[in-house]
């Protein structure tokens, strides 16, 4: 059977067809029965062949944590799709399958080359495992005031100095559609015989159109945590965890997810897998070449109004930026002398429009193929009426903020015996030489400032001050008003 008549099937989305065609009595959970024991009004609003499928891991249906029919009969179909050996399902979002790519390579004490913009989950899993961190600094663009990926030099600067690291993470693409070399990247840590692994929460589609950045697998890489929900067309908290090659046990990597998986598994989730699995590789191509065309029209017309750029192709160069992915509208507004967070809230008032994200200086907007050209153009005129609101001519937010990557701190304790350590709260401006026990990063460039077990030094403290002065917003801490802060309690000597 041909890849393309064998990737028309959705095994688990026929099977739980099937099942409820049968109508079986069900003695079973969950209790709304169907819907028939809920609230009418959400049982009307969601109908009802979403709540016939809504059932749990009974024989007919197969086992999540433990595959051998339907399940199983999925995932083999996605690691086909995805160029993977194996393909694990995760219904608890990219995050689960970030924590269990963590959690497979590294033992308490072990080291794991990560950038320092990662993800919440990314350090979630260090603490989990007990790794110890080694950050590698993200480039930062100065221009739109965001970080990108690490570079070729710096993962080889970081392999030299830690050799016996347990693994590389590499984020790609970026959230902003940024990717970096990683092929390049993968070749070399291999040479180390290093894993990578790959936050590719950001980048479902890719492995299907050439117009886009390699995708993990492509590129070789051994894991990739890869969120299908985001771009790829299954429904919210539903991802996959794609690995390939010898360096990873699949017998692993199936213990791990299945301690961090609920064991009430969401088959409308999992359904959701196996169609957008067969939806990206019979249309992902057409689709996606059809949203990359929209995105550059819209591009190009952004790029005609007054005050705003939607930076593409233009800003690649060989190292963090070596590719990007067109269909995220980067957008700066800081000509027009607001920022984006207000920009934000324009559109949402005037526009009814939503965006991804926001930050001082840009908006993100991201188009798939379930966007129309009438929404698109939508947003464009909505764009040009911001322009004729606030634009003037001259320039003053853009002058404020230089935006910089913050010192690194010394790592004292490992993120998790941070974590379980006593703490005591102090002011922030009396901080400096104690260990942070609170993770805390100002926007740009969401690089932390300092983790939970890094020692809190000067130069990190006038780094705050600064830019709290400038108007920039933090995040992380308990303490909104930045007056107080967690840290590791320290014990007196006993004399």
């Amino acid at each position: 059977m041909s890849f393309k008549l064998r990737q028309q099937k959705t095994p688990l989305f026929d099977g739980l067809r099937q099942h409820i065609k049968g109508h079986p009595v069900q003695f079973h959970i969950p209790g709304h029965k169907h819907g028939n024991g809920m609230d009418p009004e959400f049982k009307q609003f969601i109908g009802p062949n979403a709540l016939a499928i809504d059932l749990i891991n009974i024989e007919p249906l197969d086992d999540l944590h433990h595959p051998d029919g339907i399940i199983k009969e999925a995932q083999e179909l996605a690691a086909e799709a995805f160029g993977a050996d194996h393909t694990f399902f995760s219904i608890q979002g990219t995050s689960g399958a970030i924590m269990t790519m963590i959690m497979t390579v590294c033992s308490p004490g072990e080291k794991i080359l990560v950038p320092r913009n990662v993800h919440k989950s990314i350090m979630s899993a260090i603490i989990f495992s007990g790794a110890t961190p080694i950050f590698i600094h993200p480039e930062l663009d100065e221009q739109l005031g965001i970080s990108h990926g690490i570079t070729v030099t710096s993962v080889k600067r970081a392999l030299q100095a830690h050799p016996e690291a347990k693994g590389l993470l590499v984020i790609n693409p970026t959230y902003f559609g940024i990717s970096a070399n990683l092929k390049e990247i993968v070749q070399l840590a291999h040479s180390y015989d290093m894993p990578v692994l790959v936050d590719e929460a950001h980048g479902a589609h890719i492995h299907f159109n050439d117009n886009l950045p390699l995708s993990a697998m492509q590129a070789g890489a051994d894991m990739a945590a890869t969120s299908v929900h985001k771009l790829g067309g299954s429904l919210t908290q539903s991802s996959v965890l794609n690995i390939q090659g010898n360096r990873i046990s699949p017998l692993r990597v199936q213990s791990i997810i299945s301690m961090l998986t609920t064991t009430s598994t969401s088959y409308i989730l999992l359904a959701s897998l196996d169609t957008a699995r067969r939806h990206l590789v019979l249309e992902g191509k057409q689709l996606i070449d059809q949203t990359i065309e929209l995105a550059l029209t819209a591009r190009k017309e952004i790029n005609h109004i007054l005050g705003l750029s939607c930076p593409g192709e233009e800003i690649l160069d060989d190292n963090a930026i070596y590719d990007y992915d067109p269909t995220k509208l980067i957008i700066s507004v800081k000509e027009l002398n607001i920022s984006g967070y207000e920009v934000e809230k324009w559109l949402r008032e005037h526009a009814n429009i939503e965006v991804e994200l926001s930050d001082l200086y840009n908006i993100l907007c991201i188009l798939t193929s379930g966007d129309s050209r009438e929404e698109v153009g939508h947003l464009v005129k909505a764009l040009k009426q911001l322009s004729d609101t606030f634009y003037t001519g001259e320039l003053s937010l853009s002058n404020h903020v230089h935006t910089q990557v913050p010192h690194m701190p010394t790592l004292a304790l490992s993120p998790r015996d941070a974590f379980y350590s006593e703490t005591e709260i102090v002011r922030l401006k009396d901080a400096a030489g104690r260990i942070s026990a609170e993770f805390l990063m100002i926007y740009p460039p969401g690089i932390p400032i300092f983790i939970p077990g890094e020692i809190i030094e000067q130069e990190n403290l006038d780094y705050i001050h600064k830019n709290l002065e400038a108007g920039l917003p933090v995040q992380g801490p308990e303490d909104p008003s930045l007056q107080y802060i967690r840290v590791i309690k320290e014990r007196k000597a006993i004399l």
